[in-house]
């Protein structure tokens, strides 16, 4: 009887390909497409398991915490083909990636597989010919233990979001989410900004000059005056005061001390000292050291450092981009020191390899660094061809990041010149530094990139002296007195919080992308250039979970669950043991049970609330953070609101600017005039969401001054879509009165967005009255009846007919287009004009779907689609650079992630697929 061929499953399609080549005809390479099942969502829970407590998890927490998984539109189709598959195959070999997550992955395939045949595990840390051909013949069994610990995250994450998460969204904002790592990273950056608010700025001075001999100058530092040093910025604490006894110099003293030196013009040569140095080589890439130095020299962000480092993986490139090691196998080594020998001469390696230890002990990740795969590295010229720019630039700093880590150290020399100015009733003395490399090793081949630092600490920087000796006598010119100012610690960027993360034991490398990009898109974060900074809402969230979770948001806790979970991996722990102490408590450890069930009073005004003056308290209300100012001298009246600018980040709040907001005018709020047909006002307002116009009743006081004509009501103008959240039920409703009822049911005053081209300044009544005439009538259509508007929507200017709409191309045409025009643009194709223009690339078709693949230009920006799934191109990257692989790539990844989030109209609410990976 004729053998079969043996069937192996990887998790991305972008991989079968070069696999299938490397394997040939014996083998049938097909893709699970990342996960093809999860953890149930409540809304796909059975009926009669509702009211049990799978219902509530899907987590059986009564039965050893089993949980309750199913399988997502996408996964039931993948596991329907891999089955048929599977019946003409003798083996199956699970090749999904090495790590904990890839080890989940293949024992869900085996239970939902259920395979006849012999299953083996196949695992391969890069893909060439040679590794692939190895993988096949070194097969292994399934780590149970892995899968253990992956499923005891799974189970923790999903006990921790569900249980925390639900107070948020009453006690702070629909929307908003809890979890083990991300909270404790947005702590992370929130307590940074807590630190920039509560630091205080400390002035001092110092004087710069010149020292000149025969030819040579250099730049020299006043370093102490009278015997006693001076000081410098890192002899301040935060809070302005000095740590140490030093002298601090006002302007007037550095002023007189520059005046004196001047009149001496010279200086002797007091000491001199010379220090030899070394510097070792830089450890081999982590996944997380590769984020980081993605970060601070490609200014990638760690989601696109991942995707870029996941299509060199996957096109054989690079080795395994999740990896907690830093160590080499033999091969690497000696593939490393051949180039750098080659590039740099024999002396550019030491005698012997140079062997790297990682620190983890977890088994989570792959057993080696990230390097350049294959026994010979290819250079970056020899690959520019067949890669895209970003991925060029990775493989770049990896290869040289990889070469400079078996070279040879650096050795350097450091000289540091004292050079003494004598006064009329004192010496000052002034220093500096020198450094020359004697032979600069991997510095050849690779500089390490550095974190933003502080300012005030930062050395001045390094200089070649000239050859010196002591008693010699210096000229000194342009001697200039220099003020300072010591700065708060640096916000975080996205690589120095992955180095914090890791520091902090918080998470694990692999997830670190994730972590990032849940807290940039839950709007905890926003991005300042390269700062992360956190939002006023992210502050209240912290300081509800720091109250009332206190345990779960504690980075030593939080550190010790990833050490328990690489525990589990190692088979130290049982997964069940773990779960219940976690969840039910025990003897120094609450439990999460007893947490939720006893947290009493949550006020959500007081967590909704930052005190900034005597009268001014920061609250979150319905459309965002406000200023609530009360007034002394009337005690029972009403607060009054002011808003805060969007682009004022938190730490910038200082009492002097609350009371610049509080005194400011308010700009563009006046009346236009009277609208004549129904004699309410118009008013002209700049509220948060931009400006627009309104109608309101002429005879309230509280909305007009009577004598001046001003606005008075400051209140923003509703945001199209915008729904109530939490914190307006709890911080807005303390606030109600009993007339609030009233209130809501009285008819809302109509307002209209004003166009682009025009100005709060500008506008007049005529424009005004335009604007609230929309939409406009255009006409019938003669041949159904149904009527035509013309209207102004949240995407731009449009058509409406029935349920049919075709985009205008300007704001005017609202008010000029014809009835003739408008029904010439219903005999066109819906985006026919747009879809044309949009395809901007054809590829082959997409190995899932069968269908052809294209990039397109849509509303979002550049996306890829086969017809069935879209997936846009990250932010950051060149759409024309998207070849057919990297396409396939992000369909894939799309489809993994499963449908997006629907909204229900109803509410407004996210109501979250069954199977969306965490």
């Amino acid at each position: 009887m004729a053998h079969g061929k043996k069937l192996v499953i990887v998790e991305s399609p972008t991989k079968m390909k070069s696999i299938q080549g490397y394997l040939g005809d014996g083998y049938e390479v097909l893709s699970s497409v990342g996960h093809i099942r999860d953890l149930a969502d409540r809304k796909a829970i059975p009926s009669e398991l509702k009211k049990t407590s799978v219902g509530r998890y899907s987590v059986d927490i009564e039965n050893d915490f089993a949980p309750y998984y199913v399988e997502s539109e996408r996964g039931k189709k993948t596991v329907a083909e891999l089955k048929r598959a599977l019946k003409t195959s003798d083996e199956l070999l699970l090749a999904t990636d090495e790590d904990r997550e890839g080890e989940a992955i293949a024992w869900h395939l085996l239970e939902a597989l259920k395979p006849k045949v012999p299953v083996k595990r196949m695992v391969f840390h890069e893909i060439t010919k040679d590794a692939i051909q190895a993988a096949v013949t070194n097969t292994r069994e399934l780590d149970f233990d892995l899968v253990d610990a992956q499923e005891t995250r799974r189970i923790l994450d999903r006990l921790y979001g569900w249980d925390v998460s639900p107070v948020l969204w009453l006690k702070v904002q629909q929307g908003l989410s809890a979890g083990r790592v991300q909270s404790a990273a947005t702590r992370l950056i929130v307590d940074r900004e807590r630190e920039r608010m509560a630091f205080v700025s400390a002035s001092y001075w110092d004087v710069a000059a010149t020292a000149a001999t025969q030819g040579d100058a250099f730049g020299v530092q006043l370093a102490r005056v009278g015997g006693a040093p001076i000081a410098r910025g890192s002899d301040f604490d935060d809070r302005g005061a000095l740590k140490k006894a030093v002298v601090r110099l006002d302007e007037a003293a550095a002023r007189t001390l520059a005046d004196e030196v001047t009149a001496v013009g010279a200086a002797s040569v007091t000491a001199l000292e010379s220090k030899p140095g070394t510097r070792r080589p830089y450890a081999p890439f982590t996944t997380s050291t590769m984020q980081q130095e993605a970060g601070r020299k490609l200014s990638m962000s760690a989601k696109h450092a991942m995707s870029v480092a996941q299509r060199l993986y996957e096109k054989g490139y690079i080795t395994y981009m999740r990896t907690d090691s830093t160590a080499l196998s033999t091969q690497a080594v000696r593939a490393a020191r051949e180039q750098a020998v080659q590039l740099y001469g024999e002396k550019a390696v030491p005698l012997n390899p140079r062997v790297y230890k990682s620190k983890s002990k977890n088994a989570q990740e792959a057993h080696e660094a990230i390097r350049p795969s294959g026994e010979h590295f290819r250079t970056p010229s020899s690959v520019s061809g067949a890669l895209d720019r970003d991925e060029l630039r990775l493989y770049e700093l990896i290869w040289k990041r990889t070469v400079a880590s078996q070279m040879s150290d650096a050795t350097y020399e450091t000289t540091t010149v004292t050079l003494a100015v004598a006064l009329a009733e004192r010496t000052a003395e002034f220093t500096a530094s020198g450094t020359v490399y004697t032979f600069k090793g991997f510095l050849d081949a690779y500089e390490e990139g550095r974190d933003e630092k502080r300012s005030d600490a930062e050395k001045p920087d390094e200089q070649a002296l000239p050859r010196l000796a002591v008693g010699d006598i210096l000229s000194l010119r342009d001697v200039e007195p220099k003020g300072h100012a010591t700065t708060p610690k640096p916000r975080y960027t996205e690589a120095s919080l992955v180095k914090a993360l890791e520091e902090k034991g918080i998470g694990r490398p692999s997830t670190f992308a994730s972590i990032i990009d849940t807290i940039l898109g839950r709007g905890y974060v926003t991005k300042r250039g390269q700062a992360l900074v956190p939002s006023w809402v992210a502050f209240s969230v912290v300081r509800l979970l720091e109250q009332h979770f206190t345990e779960l948001v504690d980075y030593d806790f939080t550190a010790a669950l990833e050490d328990d979970l690489d525990a589990i991996a190692r088979g130290e722990q049982k997964r069940v043991d773990w779960l219940r102490e976690f969840y039910f408590g025990s003897e120094g450890h609450t439990g999460l049970r007893n947490i939720v069930d006893n947290l009493g009073e949550i006020d959500a005004r007081e967590i909704n609330s930052t005190r900034i003056t005597d009268t001014a308290v920061l609250r979150i209300g319905r459309y965002g953070p406000y200023l609530e100012v009360t007034d002394p001298a009337q005690p029972d009246a009403d607060p009054r609101r002011v808003n805060i600018p969007e682009e004022l980040a938190p730490d910038e709040l200082t009492a002097a600017r609350a009371q610049e907001l509080i005194d400011a005018p308010v700009a563009g709020d006046r009346v236009l005039g009277e609208n004549p047909d129904n004699g309410k006002l118009i008013v002209v307002k700049d509220g948060r969401y931009g400006p627009y116009v309104q109608e309101i009743e002429p005879d309230d006081p509280t909305t007009v001054d009577a004598a001046t004509g001003e606005v008075l009501d400051e209140s923003p103008a509703p945001k199209k879509g915008a729904k109530k959240t939490a914190a307006g039920k709890g911080a807005d409703k303390a606030t109600a009165g009993k007339g609030a009822k009233k209130a809501a049911a009285a008819p809302k005053p109509r307002t209209a967005s004003l166009f682009q081209s025009m100005s709060v300044d500008t506008i007049g009544l005529d424009d005004a009255l335009k604007l609230l005439s929309l939409p406009r009538t255009v006409g019938a259509d003669p041949e159904t009846g149904e009527e035509i508007t013309a209207q102004n929507g949240r995407y731009g200017p449009y058509l409406k007919k029935g349920a049919d709409s075709r985009t205008l191309d300007s704001e005017q045409q609202l008010f000029d287009i014809t009835l003739e025009e408008a029904l010439e643009r219903y005999k066109q194709p819906k985006y026919g004009a747009r879809r044309a223009s949009s395809a901007l690339k054809e590829f082959d078709a997409d190995p899932v779907s069968g269908k052809a693949i294209k990039l397109r230009d849509g509303r979002f920006g550049p996306y890829v689609t086969d017809g069935e799934t879209n997936a846009t191109v990250p932010r950051g990257e060149d759409a024309m650079a998207v070849d057919f692989d990297r396409a396939v790539q992000l369909l894939a990844d799309k489809r993994a992630k499963g449908p997006a989030p629907k909204r229900s109209a109803r509410t407004g609410t996210t109501r979250k697929t069954a199977a969306k990976k965490k």
